[in-house]
C-alpha cells in the first residue's frame, strides 16, 4: 500500500472532542501526526469541515480541515 502522507502517523487511542460554534461531539482519535489524524466518531453527519480538536489529556487545540470522510471516521489535516 502506498503511503501518501507527509508525516508518519503513529497508532493511538485517545479520548477527544471536535469543537465547533459552542458544539461538542465526543471521538476517539485512532492516529495521530504532525500534521493530522484520523477520528473515531459515531457518526460524520453534522460535523463541519473546520473545527477545532482537542485532546485534553495531552493539552492540545488544534485546528482542523477535514480531507476525508468514512462511516465511523474522518481524517483531518492540522491547520497551522
Amino acid at each position: 500500500m502506498d503511503e501518501h502522507r507527509i508525516a508518519p502517523r503513529r497508532r493511538l487511542l485517545k479520548s477527544g472532542k471536535i469543537s465547533f460554534g459552542g458544539a461538542v461531539i465526543d471521538c476517539t482519535v485512532r492516529n495521530l501526526s504532525e500534521t493530522g489524524a484520523a477520528l473515531e466518531v459515531s457518526s460524520p453527519v453534522g460535523i463541519p469541515e473546520c473545527f477545532t480538536l482537542v485532546i485534553e489529556a495531552d493539552h492540545i487545540h488544534v485546528p482542523c480541515r477535514v480531507v476525508w470522510r468514512k462511516t465511523t471516521r474522518i481524517g483531518v489535516h492540522f491547520e497551522t
